[in-house]
């Protein structure tokens, strides 16, 4: 079943002074279930390609459908819910709140919901488990690491039951061990319970996990490969 799917999409800034070709006719079709990585060289468009179908960005042309739904045409309070209600964010930054707890961050977006609070707090304490972060609900940002505020990361973004899940370089602030443990918890959350990721990437770690693997060049699609299954022993 498709999740997503880009339409002859186009995106160019600056059209009126000297036009940027971010992305060039891309038609790319995203499964449930799917683990892929959006890969190229800077400047290729992996970064506008995600923030358009996650509704972050317009394009100046084409269209992102999710689940029937064409994103572009969505404005105001729609998109925003639309967004609250479909997708899940992981970013390069991680963006958690600094004056609320792991537990807190997590929640956030289950009250922005109006979840009940049984279904809330059940659901911030399976997610943190699953990342390994039920001995940190209590602390605040400062007072963990980098891997650890980007795990609270991943939990947030699964908090509010996506449809998918969009990671743009989740990995580039991270050490070695805290990359591979996080891309771990994500492949086993895909396997177990069928969630989808998309990733933006230059990292290698990202790719070898990756199901499928798409080379954006010059904002359009030059590969769209599938890779043999992977599988890790938890």
């Amino acid at each position: 079943m498709k999740v997503i799917e880009t339409r002859n999409l186009s995106k160019i800034y600056n059209p009126d002074k000297v036009p940027v070709h971010a992305l060039n006719g891309v038609n790319l079709a995203i499964e449930r279930g799917e683990f892929t990585a959006i890969v190229g060289p800077s400047g290729s468009g992996k970064t506008t390609l995600l923030n358009i179908i996650g509704g972050l960005d317009n394009p100046t042309s084409g269209s992102v459908v999710v689940e029937g739904t064409e994103i572009a045409k969505l404005e105001g309070n729609a998109l925003i819910n639309f967004r609250l209600h479909n997708i899940g964010f992981v970013f390069q930054a991680y963006n958690l709140i600094p004056v609320l707890t792991a537990k807190e961050n997590v929640e956030f977006v289950m009250l922005l919901q109006t979840r009940p609070k049984g279904e809330r707090e059940a659901r911030v304490i399976a997610l943190l488990e699953a990342v390994g972060l039920s001995d940190k609900t209590d602390k605040r940002p400062s007072e963990l690491s980098g891997g650890q505020q980007q795990r609270v990361a991943v939990a947030r973004a699964l908090a509010s039951k996506p449809k998918f899940v969009l990671a743009d370089e989740p990995t580039a602030n991270l050490d070695s061990i805290s990359a591979e443990n996080l891309l771990d918890i994500m492949l086993k959350l895909n396997q177990e319970e069928n969630m989808t990721f998309i990733f933006s990437t230059h990292d290698a770690r990202v790719i070898r996990r990756a199901r499928r693997v798409v080379t954006l060049e010059d904002g359009r699609i030059k590969k769209d490969l599938v890779q043999n299954e992977v599988s890790i022993n938890f």
